[in-house]
């Protein structure tokens, strides 16, 4: 049994939102499945870091968790910057329940055991929050990772957390994201949102301050799920 991740899957077979007008993107979805086959049985577990599917409305995303559920392996799938269809996790597996998604799994609030691993996470928040609002996302979503992280303690393993928004970019520090990793103790942290060499190139790869980064957004991994090790 394995534990993997990717992000930003940028789905869209419920509306109209092709990805393959953007460079590297072409047939993208037939190589995401190839290499997803080729790497991930049915009993490894693989993490989804946000931004899932461009639908508006779960329905509308339901093409797109049935072409995930599909695929190999358990997924534990945490909110993106472009999930509004996002709501609360009981609304989402009751909708998930309804149409026989069995294997999708959300991580809200909470934690899983995989590989030897305790998965925690959130969507995290802005590197550069500066307004009210921001300020006030920043610290939910910080609180959200505390509420992970000590759902974990009861789990077997090494806590690893993954995010959508990058802890740091470009210089700049989610403080309270990081200052939350660094308390629980953690080494590792895999996280996406970030698209083409320009911005890959600020965001951090390999040791920041204490904590391993992993940057795993579908096209920087040129659609292969990652193995988190």
């Amino acid at each position: 049994m394995s534990l993997f991740v990717i992000a930003d899957l940028h789905l869209s077979f419920g509306t109209d939102k092709p990805m393959d007008i953007f460079p590297g993107w072409a047939d993208y979805t037939e190589i995401l499945e190839r290499n997803w086959r080729k790497l991930v049985s049915d009993e490894d577990t693989i993490v989804l870091a946000g931004d899932i599917s461009w639908g508006m409305k779960i329905d509308e995303c339901l093409p797109d968790f049935q072409f995930i559920n599909s695929l190999p392996g358990k997924k534990i799938i945490l909110k993106g910057n472009h999930d509004y269809w996002w709501s609360t996790k009981s609304k989402i597996d009751g909708f998930w329940a309804q149409n026989n998604l069995t294997s999708l799994n959300i991580l809200n609030n909470n934690a899983y055991e995989a590989d030897g691993k305790i998965i925690c996470g959130t969507r995290g928040w802005l590197y550069n929050s500066e307004t009210v609002e921001d300020i006030k996302i920043t610290n939910r979503e910080v609180g959200r990772l505390q509420m992970s992280l000590k759902a974990g303690d009861g789990l077997q393993g090494e806590k690893i957390v993954f995010l959508h928004y990058p802890p740091v970019y470009d210089g700049m520090e989610c403080r309270g994201i990081l200052e939350e990793m660094k308390k629980a103790g953690i080494k590792e942290c895999y996280y996406g949102h970030i698209h083409g060499k320009h911005a890959a190139q600020k965001a951090p790869t390999g040791e920041y301050d204490g904590i391993k980064m992993h940057l795993i957004s579908c096209d920087y991994v040129k659609f292969c799920p990652v193995l988190v090790r």
